[in-house]
């Protein structure tokens, strides 16, 4: 998950061309290989979607992100490696979401129930638990 704004890091308006450095930041996953998996999968254009879950984002206080916003993609040292554009955005019951939503992920899973052991692994080791009516954000992205 990530902060978004229409401001820049220093709370003024963007004004264009707006380098990485001024975007607010995408992280995805947690620092390390994981992070860095996701981040080459982004920068190869394997990667045009994203999950997280609706209770983290509100645990959290963060908005959800907007089509038309653009984000600095974060490696694991937290340096702006690219930016996407977020394309769409909408919320899900976990149990609703589609094969072709999990394939965008990047992340080689071929199958739903990869899919979904995957992530609930992950939204496991951040202290939620999951069944198939949780909520989650389902986000479609390109990269700039």
């Amino acid at each position: 998950m990530c902060s978004r704004s229409s401001m820049n890091t220093k709370g003024k308006p963007y004004t264009w061309p707006v380098s990485a450095a001024d975007l607010p930041p995408a992280q995805f996953g947690f620092p390390g290989p994981l992070r860095d998996k996701l981040v080459a999968a982004i920068l190869s254009g394997a990667k045009t979607s994203t999950t997280g879950l609706l209770a983290a984002y509100e645990d959290e206080g963060e908005a959800l992100a907007e089509p038309g916003a653009r984000l600095a993609v974060l490696d694991s040292q937290d340096q702006p490696v690219a930016v996407i554009e977020i394309v769409e955005v909408r919320v899900a019951r976990l149990g609703d979401v589609d094969l072709a939503h999990a394939m965008d992920e990047g992340e080689g899973d071929t199958t739903l129930d990869t899919w979904r052991a995957n992530h609930e692994h992950f939204f496991h080791s951040m202290g939620y638990e999951v069944d198939d009516d949780s909520l989650v954000v389902l986000e479609r992205f390109r990269l700039v």
